[in-house]
């Protein structure tokens, strides 16, 4: 495997947030499944009960890197960042489509080839 540098990174609103630690690591179990990756630890989440900043971690160790995602659950739509890095091959699409089950309004993103500088990669 020829390594690559592929960083997605979302910030979308969401109207269904997810609220529910064991949900994140189910989904990001079928995520890394769904994008041909392999898990190497985790996930493991947790829900952070901190006014201002209550909503669920997640983070799965994969063999070619990370992906982490927060979702805030206190606005009204919620907020989920998430964060795919990879050392393999992505298809971004893949991820958008997993992110449906979330109803977003609004999703913006960049998705960055990091192998020499952070040069943005059009979809």
């Amino acid at each position: 495997m020829a390594l690559v540098h592929k960083h997605l990174i979302i910030r979308a609103e969401v109207d269904n947030p997810p609220t529910e630690p064991e949900f994140i690591k189910s989904w990001l179990t079928n995520l890394v499944s769904t994008i041909g990756m392999k898990i190497c630890m985790g996930p493991i989440s947790h829900y952070v009960d901190v006014p201002g900043n209550r909503g669920v971690t997640g983070v799965v160790i994969i063999e070619t890197s990370h992906i982490a995602i927060h979702v805030w659950d206190e606005t009204a739509p919620g907020l989920l960042q998430l964060d795919v890095y990879t050392c393999g091959s992505l298809n971004p699409m893949q991820v958008f489509s997993a992110l449906k089950e979330f109803n977003p309004s609004k999703v913006d993103y960049k998705y960055l080839d990091r192998e020499s500088n952070l040069i943005e990669i059009p979809l």
